[in-house]
């Protein structure tokens, strides 16, 4: 059965007036659960502020558990670009030794998830990529909120924004009707820059020649995997793997045989930290927008279509992949990119390159250039250079004409070209611890957000162990 289409013609209704309860009153409210609002929500806290986190799904993490989404991408700076043809690995080989860019709330999290046993320790061996166990993940990010003493709303999914002179309220839809929770200051951590727009931001969408964005993928697992019997093809076969991705030639193959129907021309496929298995980043929905309901229920569906295909391709034509099985699937598609928020200031493709020196620094990358092709088969890739990070500034978190609300993860203010390298899940933690202490410190002091002069922002951001500089 196909899935429900937008009708051709739309006719309207108007809704009876509805009253909802206000069901709290808080300094900070960070709506969104994903790496930015746990980043973010954790910051506040521990910056002393009242916290209350509001998530549509039941559990915290988003990309990071909810979608499936693996690795952590690396946060550490290059010293080598030179792939291993033949790579006896399921982790990137063109890393090189580097130091790390990003640690606070991110440290704590990879540092809990190690002795949780539910994470591999990024090294050079890695690729210095994080593979961990997403059911653990959950457990540990659950912990690390109940000691901050964040407060959580689950289940609630915000729809409407109603400004004030010295607070916002936001709209939760929930099973129990509308609720509104009241806040000093919000950080809109939903990805989509939801509470923004609501809010009246001004906002970019994909690219500038024709709107399109990157495609969305439905990341899954797949278990019981014979490494000896893969990586013995690989070294037969060294130009069809490089750690971590590949396998044109197989996939071409399928491709003519009528068995694999996905536009893309190679597969990745990180570890995990069980030995037998395989985190999978392989299907790609294309011409699909994250803010739109009839775009999300079709990708949906074709994502988890491409999921079966790909596992019975595997499962045929690659070898150690014959007895396999396929472990789990991410609950919801993954978006890479929606909207991207209007800010006082708009990070580029030439600032990155540049490694432009921001006074008002908040956070740092050393994420490459990674865009999915909007329309199709390729992948275009430009990586910085050795040793190098670049910084975000404070300024893309301040979306224009809000005083009390800040944007956190890959809604933030940026070109689409920039957006490909700042959307990762441990450049969106950073952001979101800024955000977070700047939201507390403007709610401490009853100001606004760029009232909050932004050495205290610093300040507290290297008093939670974040790095700024290397």
């Amino acid at each position: 059965m196909p899935p429900l289409r937008r009708p051709s013609i739309m006719q309207t209704m108007t809704l009876p007036v509805r009253h909802a309860p206000i069901i709290d009153r808080t300094d900070v409210l960070v709506v969104g659960a994903g790496p930015a609002g746990f980043g973010a929500a954790i910051a506040a806290a521990d910056a002393g502020a009242r916290v209350i986190l509001a998530e549509r799904f039941g559990v915290p993490g988003g990309n990071a558990t909810v979608a499936l989404v693996a690795p952590f991408c690396s946060y550490f700076t290059h010293s080598s670009f030179e792939e291993k043809s033949g790579a006896q690995s399921f982790f990137p080989t063109d890393h090189g030794v580097g130091v790390p860019v990003i640690a606070g709330v991110l440290g704590r999290l990879v540092r809990n998830l190690i002795a949780s046993g539910g994470a591999i320790t990024p090294s050079l061996e890695t690729g210095y990529v994080v593979a961990y166990d997403h059911e653990i993940c959950k457990q540990v990010m659950a912990s690390m909120l109940d000691e901050a003493g964040v407060q959580f709303l689950y289940h609630a999914f915000a729809s409407g924004v109603v400004p004030g002179t010295n607070e916002v309220s936001v709209i939760f839809e929930s099973k129990s009707g509308p609720q509104v929770i009241t806040a000093s200051i919000v950080v809109d951590c939903t990805g989509d820059g939801d509470v923004a727009a609501l809010a009246g931001a001004p906002f970019e969408v994909g690219r500038e020649i024709d709107g399109h964005v990157q495609p969305m993928t439905v990341y899954f697992r797949m278990g019981h995997i014979n490494k000896d019997e893969f990586f013995s093809y690989t070294r037969s076969n060294p130009s069809q793997w490089r750690g971590a991705h590949g396998l044109e030639d197989l996939i071409k193959k399928a491709k003519q045989s009528g068995e694999l129907d996905i536009p893309r021309e190679s597969i990745l496929l990180f570890g995990t930290p069980r030995d037998d298995e395989v985190s999978v980043n392989g299907t790609r929905i294309i011409h699909v927008l994250g803010t739109d309901v009839f775009d999300l229920t079709f990708a949906e569906w074709k994502g988890r279509r491409q999921v079966a295909e790909l596992a019975r391709f595997l499962q045929k034509y690659v070898p150690g992949f014959r007895g396999a099985y396929l472990v789990q699937s991410g609950d919801i598609v993954s978006t890479r990119e929606s909207r991207r928020i209007v800010g006082d200031y708009q990070l580029s493709l030439e600032d990155i390159f540049s490694e432009k020196k921001f006074k008002d620094v908040v956070a740092l990358s050393t994420y490459p250039v990674d865009i999915h092709n909007p329309d199709g088969a390729g992948t275009m890739l430009y990586q910085l250079p050795p040793g190098s990070a670049y910084s975000i500034p404070l300024r893309c978190l301040f979306p224009k004409n809000l005083e009390r609300i800040l944007v956190a993860g890959r809604c933030i203010s940026g070109t689409h070209e920039a957006h490909s390298s700042y959307r990762v899940m441990p450049v969106a933690m950073a952001l979101g611890q800024a955000a977070g202490i700047c939201a507390a410190l403007a709610a401490r002091s009853g100001t606004t957000i760029r009232g909050v002069p932004y050495r205290n922002v610093r300040e507290e951001l290297l008093g939670q162990g974040a790095i700024l500089e290397i």
